[in-house]
């Protein structure tokens, strides 16, 4: 998987190739030996092929140069207080196992591959300091390397990456969009193995949550505002035309796609709880409203699939992506003009899946599944006078009064951005009264009529104008008894 070396650290790399550096001084200051800067120099500003030779020629002693050995230590240890020579010696290090296909899996085959590049991730907290972020580059490239020569488990790599990670989470979560673009595909470049993607989840308070608020950013919701994307009032063609929200370009959108695509892949281990914790299907039927390109609609769906697809999800994950109207989007991309065969394949697969589950769904299910969902929207049942009459006993009694619990968890929320959510919640209750009263002692015992009534002092009209009719039934039916 090749991507297109992020521009900020390319001009990074340019910048200090071209400075100069008193090498002669460096030696007489016992910053570094005679054998090392023969070395440097011999691969220094020559032609690829060349450099090329020289490092096959003596392996050894460029592995020695990085890594340190029996003749010493690495240069990165024995320069450490000339922040010039480590950072040209870094940009070096990348260019050579660039150019000299041989080199990585040589250093791989030293007994600390990593220690004397892991320190200097952590040598400052400032996230443009030139020090860490090379060093990450040429981590990222060489994990990568180690990942592909043996994908297996392997204890330095996996006692590395979550360093590397906590690194790279660092400037995902900047205002930089290069340094974001930076991290995001050297994440691409590490989640080639199971255990990698692995341990990017055991981590996604740091590595994932950053992600997923650029992808909020474009789908130009917050964390807490969420209205848009649950509604699906958004055509494709009007989100297309407005472009996408929160300044994220269509590279780093594509690239952070491209990650959680990767990470997709364990999908049985991920699927509930990025749902759970992320409300990932409403933000990527969204985002599939918003879609650009092909090559990100493609990443969208296939990811969805991947997440959906393990028969251990579908049972969660299958309502949801009823809830917030996935099978309708669906049906629209159907529509368009599409050729992407991957695509394609995965708009088929996922179109017939939630097929297949939304022809055996009753409207009770449907309302079911929004209720598990955590989240309310004026979908049919909600005013539908028939649907209470014939459901409303069946909500309460069922599974232990699970669903009346559920819209109690709804309701406790503040809903700060998406008051609709609350005036649904007390249009239900209102329902729930008038067609069962004698139930009303249970609905109570849940605090369901105290916090009826603290909303009828809500700011929002419409919140006032439920709870004021929630009150109304359950002092109709108080006054008669």
């Amino acid at each position: 998987m090749s991507l297109d070396p992020p521009t900020y650290l390319n001009s990074l790399q340019n910048n200090i190739r071209a400075r100069p550096i008193p090498w002669e001084g460096a030696v007489r200051a016992g910053t570094i030996t005679d054998n090392d800067l023969k070395r440097i120099k011999a691969v220094d500003k020559v032609r690829k092929d060349q450099r090329r030779q020289t490092v096959e020629a003596d392996t050894d002693a460029y592995r020695s140069l990085l890594l340190g050995g029996e003749q010493g230590k690495s240069v990165l240890e024995s320069a450490a207080k000339r922040a010039d020579v480590i950072q040209y010696i870094l940009v070096l290090a990348a260019d050579l196992i660039n150019d000299v296909p041989s080199l990585a899996p040589a250093l791989l085959e030293h007994s600390s591959p990593y220690k004397p590049f892991l320190p200097l991730l952590s040598h400052s907290t400032s996230p443009e300091d030139p020090i860490p972020l090379l060093t990450s580059s040429f981590l990222a490239s060489l994990i990568s390397a180690a990942q592909t020569d043996s994908p297996k488990s392997n204890p330095q790599t996996d006692e590395a990456l979550p360093k590397l990670y906590t690194y790279l989470s660092t400037l995902t979560k900047s205002q930089d969009s290069g340094l974001q673009d930076i991290a995001v595909q050297e994440y691409s470049a590490l989640l080639r193995t199971k255990k990698a993607r692995e341990l990017f989840w055991k981590q996604r308070q740091d590595t994932l949550n950053p992600l997923i608020d650029i992808l909020r950013a474009a789908a130009g919701a917050g964390r807490d505002s969420d209205s848009t994307m649950w509604s699906g009032g958004t055509s494709i063609r009007s989100a297309t035309e407005a472009g996408l929200g929160g300044g994220v370009g269509l590279q780093l959108l594509y690239h952070v796609l491209l990650a959680i695509w990767q990470l997709s892949f364990e999908g049985s281990l991920i699927g509930k709880n990025l749902e759970k914790e992320q409300e990932i299907l409403a933000l990527y039927t969204q985002l599939l409203r918003l879609s650009p390109k092909e090559k990100t609609t493609r990443l969208l769906l296939s990811t969805v699939f991947n997440l959906i697809n393990p028969s251990a999800n579908r049972s969660d994950l299958l309502p949801t992506a009823t809830t917030v109207r996935l099978p309708v989007l669906l049906a629209n991309l159907k529509a368009r003009h599409l050729t992407d065969p991957d695509l394609l394949e995965d708009l088929e697969n996922l179109t017939c899946m939630l097929a297949d589950y939304t022809s055996s769904q009753t409207t009770f299910d449907e309302y079911a599944s929004e209720l598990h969902a955590g989240h309310l929207r004026w979908s049919p049942p909600h005013r539908d006078a028939n649907f209470w009459r014939e459901n409303a006993r069946k909500i309460l009694d069922e599974n232990q009064s699970e669903l009346p619990k559920k819209l109690m968890e709804i309701m406790q929320k503040k809903w700060e951005n998406e008051k609709q959510v609350l005036a649904i919640a007390c249009n239900d209750i209102a329902w729930l009264v008038k067609e069962a009263p004698e139930k009303r002692v249970q609905l109570e015992k849940l605090g369901v009529r105290a916090r009826v009534m603290e909303l009828m002092a809500d700011e929002n009209e419409g919140v006032r104008w439920e709870s004021l009719r929630a009150v109304g039934e359950w002092l109709r039916y108080s006054f008669e008894d």
